[in-house]
């Protein structure tokens, strides 16, 4: 078995391309740093590297040694820095994931507030992982994401739910609510329906409506395709917040707005509540289960809790 320093020797005598730089490098005498070359290469029972007047370098066999042990001494070194986020909050990184009307307000705020409390912890926020945010934080690679119950309408675990405030145990992931969201169709402000001030959702029929390019603002709502008589036929497809805006601006369509993305409404567009009312959409923060959180994490989810529960953001 090779231990870490040994691993580490071979490094710098391929990188320093001599015995005498690398032990130099390593506050090591030239004959032991030799001797430890020699010593892998009879362990291993190969010549790892040529010698020359010139200095070393190593043979195809060597590059491959070379090669993993950068690999392992990477991998101990990352290994290093995240059970270092384990710790406390003085360092680390914290990596989080939302969707884009948690990205509008919410999630900006959070991370404002948490990088001025915790200046020391490196933050990251990604998109949607294409396996699911679900499994990017059981799997290890989110500390914490932002989803809805819109999120998990095919996920087979979904019957677990319920409408209380209690966290939920889903499959090694801890799903906490944070949210109900109430949901009003947005219209140009020049809409033959703008002037009311509830629309009847029946009266939107014939409309064209705007979606994001995952479930983000219609969702798998039954309820609007009952109210509408027909599913809502959609005719632009937009991520972005300001781009959805921007079309209903101009008459492209109509949509419909959850609470996070009401922050900064355009000029030209206005927000109605619907007839029937429908039914919330509810904001989790995806964690994974208590005992096995980094601080940062649970710091996040403090902060994010504190957060909606003021809707200050």
């Amino acid at each position: 078995m090779f231990d870490t320093w040994t691993l580490r020797v071979l490094v710098e005598v391929a990188e320093r391309g001599s015995f005498s730089a690398a032990a130099e490098a390593l506050h090591m005498t030239q004959p032991a740093v030799s001797r430890q070359i020699g010593g892998i290469e009879r362990q291993v029972g190969l010549r790892l590297f040529d010698r020359s007047p010139r200095g070393v370098k190593p043979t195809p066999a060597g590059d491959v040694a070379v090669a993993y042990a950068r690999d392992v001494l990477d991998g101990i070194r990352a290994m290093t820095a995240r059970l270092a986020t384990f710790s406390d909050l003085t360092s680390g990184q914290l990596r989080l994931a939302a969707f884009p009307s948690a990205n509008t307000g919410l999630m900006p705020e959070a991370i404002r507030r948490f990088r001025a409390a915790h200046p020391g912890i490196e933050l990251t926020l990604q998109g949607r992982d294409p396996v699911g945010p679900l499994a990017a934080v059981r799997a290890g690679d989110v500390d914490l994401a932002l989803i809805t119950r819109w999120d998990l309408y095919a996920n087979p675990w979904a019957a677990k739910l319920t409408n209380d405030r209690t966290t939920v145990a889903l499959d090694g992931v801890d799903l906490v609510p944070l949210l109900d969201e109430e949901l009003l169709v947005a219209l140009p402000a020049d809409h033959r329906l703008a002037r009311l001030d509830r629309i009847r959702l029946a009266d939107l029929r014939d409309e064209t409506w705007i979606e994001g390019a995952f479930p983000d603002c219609l969702g798998p709502l039954a309820e609007l395709t009952a109210a509408l008589g027909r599913p809502p036929s959609v005719g632009f497809h937009c991520d972005d917040w300001t781009g959805k805006q921007s079309l209903v601006a101009i008459g492209c369509g109509v949509t419909l707005v959850p609470t996070l993305a009401r922050g900064d409404i355009r000029q030209g567009v206005v927000m109605r509540a619907t007839m029937p009312r429908l039914p919330p959409r509810r904001l989790y923060a995806a964690i994974p289960p208590q005992g096995h959180r980094a601080p940062a994490a649970e710091a996040m989810l403090t902060l994010l809790i504190e957060l909606t529960q003021q809707q200050r953001y």
